[in-house]
């Protein structure tokens, strides 16, 4: 299993694409976090994940995260509202794997990549990546959480 946290690093160099903010999420950014799954061919892998994560919704809700399920150029929400998305936009902005693989990505609120991955992901671990970061730490402090 594949997995790549690009979260915690000491000194971030502005200039790598890889710290950008993903464009063609631009809408979520600073509002919500965003978990995009690209389905594999037979979706079981991308049926796996789904499940993990929308066992419990009140924990997506808790944390601002919106769930995306791409398949081809289709964009699906599974958790939270999204509108007018283009997948083909969304597929080349995190350099996700081709048509058909299997693929996942966390997108912090600042729009930049947090965490990828080519296998499913539980939602406890996902939970405890998003509550390490500072910005989920801000929001646990605000006094409307």
């Amino acid at each position: 299993m594949s997995k790549t946290l690009l979260y915690g690093a000491t000194k971030i160099d502005e200039t790598n694409s890889a710290y950008a903010p993903v464009e063609s999420l631009a809408a979520f950014q600073w509002k919500n976090r965003v978990f995009v799954v690209f389905a594999d061919k037979d979706n079981a892998r991308a049926a796996r994940q789904e499940n993990q994560l929308l066992g419990d919704r009140s924990a997506l809700d808790e944390r601002d995260l919106v769930v995306l399920k791409i398949s081809g150029a289709t964009v699906r929400p599974l958790f939270g509202a999204a509108d007018g998305l283009d997948g083909e936009a969304i597929r080349l902005d995190l350099e996700a794997a081709e048509i058909g693989e299997f693929a996942a990505f966390l997108v912090g609120k600042d729009g930049t990549v947090k965490l990828k991955v080519s296998e499913p992901i539980t939602d406890g671990e996902l939970f405890a990546i998003i509550d390490s970061m500072p910005m989920r730490a801000a929001d646990v402090l605000k006094p409307d959480k």
